[in-house]
């Protein structure tokens, strides 16, 4: 047996009904939940998330739950860091943590570390921008291959974006950005993982699904919150991390007579598909998960039976 203790991933994509079922095996399991939605971090943002409501959190505490406000940042670094502090104290009470939602770059990023580069600097960017003007990009390039020649390898001598950001790692860490990729914390994450993956079989019903719950959503006053947003957090724009979740952009194109409210209804639909696409993508891509039909009526005795053969 191994020595490590036992955690839980609970993934999905939208709509595959992952929160009901964590409440439930809360009723069943010595475990406490973790919150893995980077949308769900925002406070004042509940009805286009589907954040657990205040009666379902009372019975059912998810930590990570409305951490910042939507003007603030989140980032898959600070998930890891504050997702291990909350696994060790869970495991430290004698608990299980199951980790539930499906922002599938947390739970690579807690499963397989980051790579420790550094931050953008705004007064290096602008002094290699000035030289690049100077010699132009192919010169820059060569510049790269001088220093770090892996990086410099795959790009191409036009590549600007990418060749700025090599040259800028390369100046503020003094290493080599193909080095830094290298140094990625690979530690594997010390614990027993049982990784569940909610799959539907028809995916035309889990599309069905998702539309249901668009409509819900607006039924419950989406649109008055998304301008309650507004008006709370005059900064908020298209461009902010908070409205960049499914719903919220469409949203705004409809508050600002960008679209009708059929055409906002429709393309809040579509991304809400694309996403879910996009979250069985990276669970196609994961290894050693346990799939469950999450259309199958008998889908938490499925799970609750996977835990318990597991612990």
């Amino acid at each position: 047996m191994s020595q490590f203790k036992p955690a839980i991933f609970l993934m999905g994509p939208t709509a595959s009904g992952k929160t009901g079922l964590a409440v439930e095996l809360l009723q069943h399991l010595s475990i406490e939940l973790i919150s893995v939605d980077s949308a769900l971090v925002y406070k004042g943002m509940d009805i286009g998330t589907a954040k657990p409501d205040a009666a379902t959190l009372a019975k059912a505490p998810h930590h990570l739950i409305d951490l910042i406000d939507p003007t603030d940042t989140y980032s898959a670094a600070h998930f890891r860091k504050d997702a291990l502090a909350l696994m060790a104290d869970i495991t430290s009470r004698g608990k299980i943590p199951l980790l539930v939602g499906g922002t599938m770059l947390y739970f690579n990023a807690l499963q397989s570390g980051l790579s420790q580069l550094p931050e953008a600097n705004q007064e290096v960017r602008q002094r290699l921008d000035e030289e690049a003007l100077a010699i132009g990009w192919p010169a820059m390039h060569e510049k790269l291959a001088q220093v770090d020649p892996e990086t410099a390898a795959r790009l191409k001598t036009t590549d600007a974006q990418r060749i700025q950001r090599a040259l800028e790692v390369f100046e503020l860490s003094g290493k080599p950005m193909s080095a830094l990729y290298k140094e990625t914390e690979q530690t594997a994450l010390p614990y027993r993982l049982l990784k569940l993956a909610l799959v539907p079989s028809d995916r035309a019903v889990l599309h069905q699904r998702i539309a249901d719950r668009f409509d819900a959503m607006l039924a419950q006053g989406f649109l008055d919150e998304v301008q309650r947003l507004r008006k709370q957090y005059p900064d908020l724009s298209h461009e902010s991390p908070a409205m960049r979740c499914v719903g919220y952009r469409q949203a705004l194109e409809f508050l600002d007579g960008k679209v009708d409210k059929t055409e906002f209804r429709e393309k809040g639909i579509a991304a809400t598909r694309q996403l879910a696409k996009r979250q069985l993508t990276w669970l196609r891509g994961m290894d050693d998960i346990v799939e469950v039909d999450c259309l199958n009526p008998a889908m938490n005795e499925v799970v609750l039976d996977s835990i318990n053969n597991f612990r």
